[in-house]
């Protein structure tokens, strides 16, 4: 956390980080029949109930686009900016309209560095403070 404030994301501090969420459905990575697979396939991930035949089609394409960043588990990896699909927490949304737009049109944000505007005791309180108002994550 502290690291990510310090450097931001895709911002102009030299070691920012630059991971970005492919737009499968928009770049035609992946059809709409294989992006509502892969949308069964990240709900049935979040313990929902989801198409059971898709997520069978879609198990090869998780692994071959996603797990890279994701994990074969889906538990996400910080150091790449990418979520845990397991748990209940969805920062953009848990519908399946929002799951497919996700995976149809990416995800790029960007995150200015604050290292330059704050002393290093404030960045590391906002850390502090981010970690414990995410749950101690």
């Amino acid at each position: 956390i502290h690291r990510t404030i310090e450097v931001g994301i895709r911002s102009d501090h030299p070691d920012t980080r630059f991971s970005q969420m492919p737009a499968f459905g928009r770049d035609q990575m992946l059809t709409a029949a294989e992006i509502g697979d892969l949308t069964e396939y990240v709900v049935a991930l979040s313990r929902r109930k989801a198409d059971a035949a898709a997520v069978t089609r879609a198990a090869p394409i998780y692994e071959a686009q996603c797990a890279s960043c994701h994990g074969p588990a889906g538990l996400g990896d910080q150091t790449k900016g990418a979520p845990n699909l397991t748990d209940q927490e969805w920062l953009y949304g848990s519908s399946r309209a929002d799951i497919r737009g996700q995976i149809w049109a990416g995800k790029g944000g960007v995150m200015p560095s604050w290292k330059n505007r704050f002393d290093p005791e404030t960045l590391k309180a906002l850390a502090v403070y981010i970690h414990a108002n995410a749950g101690g994550q």
